[in-house]
């Protein structure tokens, strides 16, 4: 009898933000795995940390954080490799990811090459985007508006054209474009209707409108929301112009 693989969604911070069955999982896990950068502190066990039992076998799985490309493919077969050798040996593997594992997760490279060999289940988590809205007391969408999930990396051409044909979009993945995507908002003439936010559910969380960010750069944990349909939530954000 195989162990089965968890991918545990941790949501985008707050330890309290957790479900409950993720929670009992986590616990009950005889072993847990999790991303970390090839140097530093894991953010996706820093959330878990609280609840961890104590006694768990805990595998580390390094992913470069830089700007030139990687072997990733290494990284997850080695990954795979460690955590299918646990599974066959009918021990359970939890692997911990920040957000919800299949959105923008790196858990779906792991799921990519163990689920077909072994019994898998997805925990879904609490996004960065769902807890940013909440924290910003703004909506994402209503009705019949159409939302946008934009990552920051894409070129201003394709960004243009889609937040052209959307209602609301959020832009994530922002971190060294965070000039260049300002730059841009400000062009479309949207910048009123932007918030920003970073570390959204942590103590260093940071919520403004997008006009009063100081700073030209942003962490890799932020996004920018915008709404141009048709409800009134523009200026609900605290520091909006009415």
């Amino acid at each position: 009898m195989t162990g089965k693989l968890y991918g545990l969604g941790l949501g985008p911070g707050d330890p309290e933000l957790l479900t409950l069955k993720a929670h009992r999982i986590l616990r009950s896990a005889p072993v847990i795995a999790w991303p970390a950068p090839d140097t530093g502190s894991s953010f996706a066990r820093a959330i878990a940390a609280p609840h961890l039992p104590g006694g768990q076998t805990e595998i580390a799985i390094r992913v470069p954080m830089r700007t030139e490309r990687f072997p990733a493919r290494d990284v997850y077969d080695k990954a795979s490799t460690l955590i299918a050798a646990h599974l066959d040996a009918g021990r359970d593997v939890a692997v911990l990811c920040e957000g919800d594992p299949f959105f923008y997760g790196s858990f779906m490279y792991l799921f990519e090459r163990l689920a077909g060999r072994y019994k898998s289940e997805v925990v879904p988590g609490v996004s960065s985007m769902m807890a940013a809205a909440s924290h910003a007391g703004r909506p994402l969408a209503a009705r019949n508006d159409v939302l946008s999930v934009l990552p920051g990396p894409l070129p201003d051409e394709a960004l243009t054209e889609r937040l052209g044909q959307c209602d609301a979009a959020a832009i994530i993945k922002i971190g060294r474009h965070f000039g260049r995507l300002r730059a841009l908002i400000d062009d479309l003439g949207l910048t009123d209707s932007a918030v920003y936010v970073e570390r959204v559910s942590l103590e260093a969380e940071r919520l403004m409108p997008l006009s009063q960010v100081p700073e030209d750069t942003a962490p890799y944990f932020s996004m920018i929301l915008i709404y141009k349909g048709g409800e009134d939530w523009i200026h609900a954000l605290p520091g909006s112009t009415p």
